[in-house]
């Protein structure tokens, strides 16, 4: 895996707004007055202190997409939540777009000015490698610490189930209930999509995971996606490379070498940075593929929402892919 542009691409790939204040809390986590004061310690190990319960919050958009489905209003976001045509990028998740500010839409894009004018208590991202928070500049980390303190939440070397739980406990420190109807109804058809995901037939698919550019195509370790090592968790057959790249996630193969491993069913990064289907056809070591030939090629969405509502719409949808294949 590379940095700067070369994660975005191949990692995760690789509006006026007004504020509204987090659902109450009904929960054990949450049960302190937001005028009281307030701590939390991240999975930097950093103990975050406030004088009382933030309010505005400022989020990378997958943290803000994980936090919103739990009931936090962020006031702000920062990375891809809009399309050229103004739409919602799928990354943002439900984020109503249309009440939060954006600083940033891209890679390295952050105002630090509009940051600073929001007069935020708190700034949320997730955390791919090391203590590095995504989509937070290197070059204004001390600026933008110097506002409002930072909370991180690794993304990697913990299950999917460990990642969602750690946000919800995030959401309850904000102020939301994790025992609302919304909630408890959307990890409940977490459950059942993950239950019902492996049968004897998607069990016996062989299944490659990847994203692709114009010179290069990455295949997905699974144990440093969280998502896909929970597909295989649960007992999918999914393609590990024999040669992870230094610094993890991938296997980085040219093109020449699309058929470096068989497999029934292809399953490609769909996130806006990433090359789309129906251009890797137009290369013809992939397009001769038995899983193009047949069809067997589907969305993966790579930086979904870390929340229930997110991962069961993903795992249903797998589900609903992988029986409409068969074994090649």
């Amino acid at each position: 895996m590379a940095v700067g542009l070369g994660l975005v691409f191949a990692l995760a790939a690789c509006g006026s707004g007004t504020e509204t204040a987090p659902v109450a809390s009904g929960s054990p986590a949450a049960s302190s007055s937001a005028a009281g004061p307030w701590a939390f310690t991240d999975d930097r190990g950093k103990k975050i202190e406030r004088p009382e319960r933030p309010v505005r919050v400022v989020a990378q958009v997958g943290a803000a997409a994980a936090l919103w489905d739990f009931g936090v209003r962020p006031v702000a976001v920062f990375g891809p939540h809009k399309l050229k045509d103004g739409t919602r990028d799928p990354q943002v998740g439900n984020v109503d777009i249309t009440k939060v500010e954006s600083i940033g839409n891209v890679w390295d894009e952050f105002n630090v000015e509009k940051y600073i004018s929001l007069q935020p208590d708190l700034l949320v991202s997730g955390m791919y490698t090391g203590d590095t928070l995504w989509y937070v500049p290197e070059k204004s980390t001390s600026t933008i610490e110097q506002v409002a303190p930072t909370l991180g939440v690794r993304l990697v070397g913990r299950s999917l189930p460990e990642i969602i739980g750690k946000y919800g406990e995030v959401a309850a420190a904000l102020g939301a209930d994790l025992n609302a109807s919304e909630v408890t109804a959307a990890k409940a058809r977490f459950d059942a999509a993950a239950k019902a995901l492996v049968t004897p037939e998607t069990r016996n698919l062989k299944i490659l995971v990847m994203s692709g550019g114009p010179e290069t195509m990455w295949v997905v370790n699974p144990d440093d996606h969280a998502d896909v090592r929970y597909f295989k968790e649960l007992g999918l057959d999914v393609v590990v490379p024999d040669k992870v790249d230094e610094a993890g996630f991938w296997e980085t193969l040219s093109w020449e070498n699309a058929d470096t491993y068989e497999a029934d069913v292809i399953l490609v990064d769909a996130r806006t940075q990433s090359m789309r289907i129906d251009e890797m056809k137009k290369k013809p070591t992939f397009a001769k593929l038995p899983a193009v030939k047949a069809g067997q090629v589907y969305a993966w969405h790579a930086e979904e929402r870390y929340s229930y509502q997110g991962y069961a719409d993903v795992l249903e949808k797998l589900l609903a892919d992988l029986v409409k294949a068969k074994k090649l």
